[in-house]
């Protein structure tokens, strides 16, 4: 069995693809050789001193190394380790460690957003809203923390009951869907958790929550109450989400943040100008608002 070695996006993480399925998109993470107790072979690749973390899901094994080493001189010796150990009949993971399947359906949407595309479920995921720029922002989410192992994720937002995924241009959405779908659906059917609510920290812009909502101004409150009941509804239909940041009496400037399908959309100015501040301009009878959109 070949291996081929892959880089990722975080360069102390290396993927060594296997030309077929190891664990029926199955994900597992194993931080030291105790945990790995259901996987021999990571047992087995937590005797090399460099080796940090062990990932193994779907049809590849990554590894997180230590900075004592650099992959580049490395990475060809732990391939054909790995070729070695497979060979050998060394369990890549042992059946009882199979998590128990819950069925889900997982289904993609379009988003206005050509380099977006929603992948919905009809299970609940969360009711605190997510945004992971990278990999260092998935604390709070192991199936977001898994997705950016493909290296054609660059961003995901997480809300109620669909995953947002926006892709690097390079790749195009016909030749990954399919593999995302099929990952995001097994990975949930076999207990894999997509969203700890606990460990989410809000948003430093989000200025709705109920204890500083009392302390904005009247037309402050006006306008978070137009997004929160006229724009966030659309806009999560669309695979993303608005938040309101701040209003200038002064200047009468509206300054909102943009996340998931609507970060980056090229329609997302037009949005703003022609919908929203519209809107607002209305609704307010204040023709001097002006939105502004912030990331």
């Amino acid at each position: 069995m070949k291996i081929s070695i892959k880089q990722t996006n975080t360069p102390t993480i290396i993927k060594f693809e296997f030309p077929e399925f190891i664990t029926n998109h199955e994900s597992f993470e194993f931080k030291n050789i105790d945990e790995a107790q259901n996987s021999p072979i990571a047992q087995k690749l937590f005797y090399l001193p460099f080796v940090k973390t062990v990932y193994i899901s779907s049809n590849f094994i990554a590894i997180e190394r230590f900075s004592i080493v650099e992959w580049i001189d490395v990475q060809d010796e732990v391939a054909q380790q790995i070729e070695q150990m497979v060979a050998d009949g060394t369990p890549i993971i042992l059946e009882s460690a199979t998590p128990k399947k819950v069925p889900v359906t997982i289904y993609g949407e379009t988003t206005p957003n050509p380099a977006v595309l929603k992948f919905v479920s009809n299970k609940l995921f969360t009711k605190v809203a997510l945004e992971c720029k990278n990999i260092d922002d998935t604390q709070a989410s192991p199936i977001a923390k898994e997705l950016f192992h493909f290296p054609y994720v660059k961003e995901i937002f997480i809300d109620e009951n669909y995953i947002s995924i926006t892709k690097f241009e390079s790749y195009s959405w016909d030749e990954i869907t399919s593999e995302l779908r099929t990952f995001i659906k097994q990975f949930i059917e076999n207990g894999g958790t997509v969203i700890q609510e606990s460990l989410i920290e809000k948003p430093k812009k989000e200025k709705q929550t109920i204890t500083h909502f009392d302390a904005l101004d009247i037309t402050s409150q006006q306008i978070v109450n137009i997004l929160e009941e006229y724009v966030k509804p659309a806009v999560q239909a669309d695979g993303g989400n608005i938040l309101f940041d701040s209003y200038n009496p002064d200047s009468k400037q509206v300054r909102v943040v943009l996340q998931g399908s609507c970060n980056g959309c090229p329609s997302s100015t037009f949005t703003l100008k022609n919908g929203i501040e519209n809107m607002l301009k209305s609704m307010l009878n204040d023709n001097e608002i002006v939105v502004e959109a912030i990331n």
